[in-house]
């Protein structure tokens, strides 16, 4: 989405940056696990098909997408590249035409060594804060494997409340309708959350408090980006 290139959420225990070029050949190792496939509901691809996935995301209106990053990695000195603070992804899906304040939901905690510390909670925290406050959307929907019982749990905690089951994609919905009550809980929930301008091809964003510094690692791109040759694969809500 186009609305947040320029745009990091600082969190306590994550910040989210927009998903860039740089940030592909980790995201394409991760997507090599069959048990991160099967909980995603994803296809294997090629390095290049990632590539061109991350250009037609970029630019779809429709979706919204940040990188997790480990908060302590990534504030280290001396700074490391943010490829080596990746812990997952979180995303927002826009593609109810008939409800365009409807948001679906899905996060994913990729490194199997930052499950289970509130990585995934957070994230999803700030995401739907950045929904609800820049896009305007007013309910949530997650769609979560019957056997992924950390992401159920997860989002429960969440207030969000089982809707469906379908028997045949083996999946439960889960939704959360922002009432005035609802809002105002996730903004006192993301109160400390920090919204900061982002430079691609660098370490840190842009600010009066944090240096710049370029980065000197090259990695391969394709020529083009052909976003619509890219197949987006459906998704189930990812792991917590």
């Amino acid at each position: 989405m186009r609305l947040n290139q320029n745009t990091v959420l600082l969190g306590k225990k994550v910040v989210l940056v927009p998903y860039t070029s740089e940030h592909v050949p980790r995201y394409h190792e991760w997507m090599k696990s069959e048990e991160l496939r099967h909980l995603t509901a994803s296809e294997p691809l090629t390095l290049e098909q990632e590539y061109s996935m991350q250009c037609s995301w970029r630019e779809d209106e429709d979706k919204c997408t940040f990188i997790v990053l480990d908060a302590a990695k990534w504030q280290a000195q001396p700074q490391p590249p943010e490829e080596s603070c990746m812990v997952g992804d979180v995303n927002l899906f826009l593609t109810d035409l008939e409800d365009p304040t409807l948001g679906e939901i899905e996060v994913m905690i990729a490194e199997p060594s930052c499950r289970g510390q509130g990585f995934g909670t957070e994230a999803s925290l700030l995401m739907m804060s950045y929904g609800v406050t820049k896009l305007g959307l007013t309910k949530f929907e997650a769609k979560i494997g019957q056997e992924n019982e950390p992401s159920i749990r997860m989002f429960q905690k969440l207030h969000f409340k089982q809707v469906a089951v379908s028997t045949v994609f083996q999946e439960v919905t889960l939704r959360l309708a922002m009432s005035e009550a609802e809002r105002q809980w996730l903004l006192g929930q993301t109160s400390y959350m920090e919204e900061k301008p982002y430079k691609a091809g660098l370490a840190k964003p842009v600010t009066a408090t944090l240096r710049e510094q370029d980065w000197n690692y090259p990695l391969p791109r394709p020529d083009n980006c052909i976003g619509d040759k890219c197949t987006v694969s459906s998704v189930c809500s990812r792991p917590s």
